[in-house]
């Protein structure tokens, strides 16, 4: 007997990640002709036509041609930007996503909201269409005429459209195969049967197809030729759904691409074609079938078929067919509609920008769960607002969307050619579709909309609604409504970007401000968030100067994203600071540092997510002393040439518990080259060999190479934190250092004292001789009183003097405040006062006490 399922079974799961591929959607489902399918649709070339052609014809009269083909440059300029991105990162979150890698959340999210701005919008005014040819295909012409029948009847179309984009991609790109083939054969059909029309005994508004349409020159005037194009590009607009669907597309990052480029053009053919025939066989007058009569101009197309048909026998069918392709095409809009409105929701909550149910998916459809309920629920609210306020502000709205398309393409334009700055000079190629075709596109858009926005659509006698403002007076509606629905983009942005900023905030306060000038190396580094809310975590990188003028270099990652990997990023990185300066071996230090992260508990605990690579240089006799926990292994390069990757044993992660971390050993020369660095540095395909062929030019400075090693393994912004540490190695020369065997002997005191006293003579610190002889004077004297063997007394003069004294013995002395009847216990208080830094360090064979003083200063 079959067991009832549980309710798990039909739970929605969140997307697993916000990476490219990573969120769970059904991948490989479209091929390149679903891609091209879904692409035209979404501009619903028949209603675009239909709803365009006439305002295009009013404004530039016999130019409409040229003007629908002028309005592709643009559009075509934007597709290469989106192919471009789409092929090194190929997010369904499409223009918020690389936005927000190019120039910051708050960019990000405009992008973003100007596309679900433009989809809603956009949304009422396809299900009205819906609604009123639904209507007068079955004949209730005084339904179509009623604006609450028509609303009901587009609420309707918007539930439809929404359960079949829910219920999977598949069925969705069926139905748009299906249906754009039959939008498409009416729209030829049309076409070519007007022509032929012309041709042979067409209407007394019949005029053949002029060479002087094509001409751009002939258009009246500068005025009306941007007023035209920003008409037209409207009826171009929607074929980038068919980069939204790129991670449910087979071959994601090239497919998505081509299908955009193939759109346009396929665009490009039937608008050319269908408003060259429309004008050839209506003509451009101002009454009866004229394509400039002000009572067709909102739908040219129905007017045209009874005229290009007839109205008897087939002719009405094929007139009943054409308004059929409307209802078709506004239809198939409204659905393709959904899609890219829906993903985009979908991906800004994979990437924390939105709250995180809209990152559900459903278990067995694999399609977004709230982002694509959710904007069917919001697209019906609007157009019930949109339509009890005013049907004149449901009018106005359609051209307000105009500007949002303009502003999120446009901005898409120009981070295609941020994104790529720095290897547009690497290609002809490169220059010229990473480079130039995007960023003229992006400029074409902004000045596009600046037109618009603040010319165009800005006078109050423009549309069907003006707002008086304070300080502007009367303004149209359309400007008001368009840039309205981006303010209120704009004042959500703090609200949706606040945790990433105090996040990256909280993540560089508490990274090296600068790093230290030491004698043993040079350094320097890079740290690159990650480009979304999502990234932005917990590597962290340190150069901490140690005793005995050695040195520790940290590289450590918090997996995971946000406050709580930066907060506990923060308090590891001070952990490993204070465990250095207890001069731990890296082994026992991780060791160490395993337990913190084991024994810290509680929600913000790293516990499991933790890697970290420690390393000890010692400028003296040049060994690196390396140990790792789950981290990647460092790059050495040698002055010889030579470039490898240490071998080291990998250890695990921190706070997984398990065998004891393993130390290695390097023996390094003057002048050699250490790369640590955090895996969002590498992860691109090769780029642990890219940094390894970077660091081949070691002689460079370590500023250059810095920067050619992310120019080359991340050319554009990262969905991971990126942290890359590079230290040239130095040695102490030989006349900086002396080292002394002593006798375990009270007589060996005195010859500890004339041996210094010799030495800081040769070195010019005469200044010092008296302090230092105290100081050695007690420590040999400790080591005799108190350990076995010899002793060794070792002077180094770096950037200060230090002196070391050595025994085999294990136990550590304690500075303490002696009282007045104790006979000992002053000399540690003595030397303490009288040195900058004291303390002791464990070897092998015993231990060391070390002291540094600061030399007298010059002059």
């Amino acid at each position: 007997m079959k067991s009832s399922p549980s309710p798990t079974e039909f739970a929605t799961p969140l997307a697993p990640g916000p990476g490219a591929g990573e969120k769970g959607l059904r991948s490989g489902a479209l091929g390149l002709f679903s891609s091209v399918a879904i692409g035209i649709s979404s501009t619903a070339p028949a209603y675009s036509l239909a709803a365009t052609l006439g305002v295009i014809v009013a404004g530039v009269g016999l130019q409409a041609p040229i003007i629908t083909m002028l309005a592709f440059v643009p559009m075509l300029l934007i597709a290469y930007a989106y192919r471009e991105l789409n092929a090194v990162d190929a997010d369904c979150g499409t223009t918020f996503t690389w936005a927000t890698r190019a120039f910051g959340p708050r960019a990000g999210w405009m992008g973003g909201w100007g596309l679900i701005a433009a989809d809603v919008i956009v949304m009422a005014n396809l299900a009205e269409i819906a609604g009123i040819y639904g209507f007068r295909l079955v004949g209730l012409e005084s339904l179509a005429t009623s604006r609450v029948w028509t609303t009901v009847a587009g609420m309707v179309w918007i539930a439809l459209m929404t359960a079949v984009c829910y219920v999977g991609i598949e069925v969705s790109a069926a139905m748009q195969r299906w249906l754009l083939c039959l939008e498409v054969a009416v729209l030829l059909l049309l076409a070519v049967t007007a022509l032929v029309r012309v041709y042979t005994g067409g209407p007394p508004t019949a005029t053949h197809v002029s060479a002087s349409w094509f001409n751009p020159l002939n258009i009246p005037s500068p005025q009306a030729l941007t007023s035209g194009v920003l008409a037209a590009v409207f009826i171009y607009w929607g074929w980038d759904t068919a980069l939204t669907v790129n991670e449910e597309t087979a071959d994601s990052r090239h497919t998505p691409g081509r299908a955009a480029v193939l759109s346009t053009v396929l665009l490009l053919v039937i608008y050319g074609l269908v408003a060259t025939s429309a004008q050839a066989f209506a003509g451009v007058g101002t009454t009866g079938i004229g394509l400039a009569n002000p009572d067709n101009s909102g739908d040219v197309l129905s007017g045209l078929g009874g005229a290009v048909f007839g109205t008897g026998g087939l002719g009405h069918a094929l007139t009943k067919l054409l308004i059929l392709m409307v209802l078709i095409s506004a239809v198939a809009s409204t659905q393709t509609t959904i899609l890219p409105s829906a993903r985009t929701v979908f991906s800004m909550a994979a990437h924390k920008t939105v709250p995180a149910g809209f990152a559900r998916l459903h278990r067995r459809f694999l399609t977004p769960t709230w982002s694509t309920v959710g904007m069917g629920l919001v697209s019906i609210a609007f157009l019930v607002v949109l339509t009890s306020v005013s049907h004149n502000v449901l009018a106005d709205s359609i051209g307000s969307v105009g500007l949002a398309i303009a502003f999120y393409y446009g901005l898409t334009g120009f981070a295609c050619v941020w994104y790529y700055r720095r290897v547009l000079t690497r290609s002809r190629r490169d220059l010229l579709f990473k480079g130039v075709l995007p960023g003229i596109g992006g400029l074409i858009m902004l000045f596009l909309f600046c037109y618009a926005a603040f010319n165009v659509y800005a006078a109050p006698d423009y549309g069907a609604t003006s707002v008086r403002l304070p300080l502007l007076g009367r303004v149209g509606g359309v400007t008001v409504l368009g840039l309205g629905a981006l303010l209120v983009g704009v004042a959500l942005m703090p609200v949706v970007t606040r945790e990433h900023t105090a996040a990256l905030r909280l993540q560089r306060s508490l990274l090296p401000h600068r790093l230290p000038a030491l004698s043993a190396v040079e350094s320097a580094s890079r740290y690159l968030p990650a480009d979304t809310r999502s990234g932005v975590g917990g590597d962290w990188y340190d150069v901490i100067p140690l005793s005995g003028s050695r040195v520790g270099l940290v590289v450590g990652e918090v997996l995971g994203h946000g406050l709580r990997a930066a907060a506990a990023m923060g308090r590891l990185r001070v952990g490993v600071r204070v465990l250095a300066r207890l001069d731990l071996d890296p082994e026992e230090l991780l060791a160490r540092l395993d337990d913190v992260v084991r024994e810290e508990g509680g929600p913000d605990s790293p516990r499991g997510g933790v890697t970290c690579l420690y390393a000890v240089y010692d400028p003296v006799d040049g060994r690196c002393s390396l140990a790792r926990a789950g981290h990647a292994p460092p790059v050495v390069a040698d002055p010889a040439g030579g470039v490898r990757y240490a071998e080291l044993p990998a250890g695990r992660p921190l706070g997984l518990g398990g065998p004891p971390f393993q130390r290695a050993a390097l023996d390094l020369p003057a002048g050699s080259l250490i790369a640590l660095y955090t895996d969002g540095l590498v992860e691109a395909v090769d780029g642990r060999r890219g940094l390894a062929e970077t660091l081949a030019g070691f002689h460079r400075p370590l500023e250059s190479l810095c920067d050619e090693a992310l120019a080359t393994l991340l050319p554009g912004p990262v969905d991971d934190d990126a942290v890359l540490l590079l230290v040239r190695t130095r040695r102490l020369d030989a006349g900086q250092v002396t080292d002394w065997e002593l006798a375990p002997d009270p007589a060996a005191v005195a010859q500890a004292r004339r041996l210094v006293t010799g030495r800081l003579n040769e070195w010019g610190l005469a200044e010092l001789v008296f302090t230092t002889e105290l100081i050695v004077s007690e420590l040999v004297t400790n080591t005799i009183r108190y350990a076995p063997g010899p002793v060794r007394v070792r002077l180094i003069r770096d950037r200060s003097l230090i002196c070391e004294v050595s025994d085999t013995g294990h136990t550590s002395p304690h500075l303490r405040q002696a009282a007045r009847d104790d006979e000992g216990g002053r000399g540690l208080y003595i030397i303490a006062q009288l040195t900058e830094r004291w303390g002791t360090r464990y070897t092998e064979d015993g231990k060391t006490i070390w002291t540094e003083q600061a030399l007298p200063s010059e002059g």
